[in-house]
């Protein structure tokens, strides 16, 4: 009789890299949104602030863009990025920090820092505060 070989199934091991979470539990991350006229970016950290989950950073700039439409497609793209990679690291729930340049020139937030918001809080990452982290200065700089 010959015996056939069979082979074994191996175990996989599966490895996490966020958490370990239970049902219904809320994992909180901090989400740094740097808007200015031109570039947005966006950094997902832990709540320690210990080290960084992963930090995507894409420069967008709208002058090398032809067309507005164009801007607005990569923006989304990238905010959808960012949600989904939150997902899969098991971050639910997000603060916020929002900042532009600030100093001594603009300390108003771009028009990409409330499309962001929306976007994350769209794609179901829920939102827990809102801070305004733009630097003021105190001591009268000059233009």
């Amino acid at each position: 009789m010959s015996r056939r070989k069979t082979r074994e199934a191996k175990e996989e091991n599966v490895t996490s890299l966020g958490p370990t979470v239970r049902d219904g539990e809320y994992v909180f991350g901090v989400a740094q949104i740097f808007a200015s006229l031109n570039d947005t970016f966006i950094n997902v950290i832990d709540m320690s602030g210990r080290g960084s989950w992963f930090g995507l950073l894409v420069e967008l700039r709208s002058k090398l863009i032809e067309t507005n439409l164009c801007h607005m497609l990569l923006c989304l793209l990238h905010r959808f990025v960012v949600a989904v990679r939150c997902k899969e690291l098991g971050i639910t729930t997000l603060h916020i920090k929002l900042r532009a340049i600030g100093g001594s020139n603009t300390k108003t937030l771009g028009p990409s820092a409330q499309s962001a918001l929306r976007a994350l809080a769209r794609f179901g990452l829920k939102i827990g505060h809102i801070k305004d982290v733009t630097p003021i200065p105190t001591d009268g700089t000059r233009r």
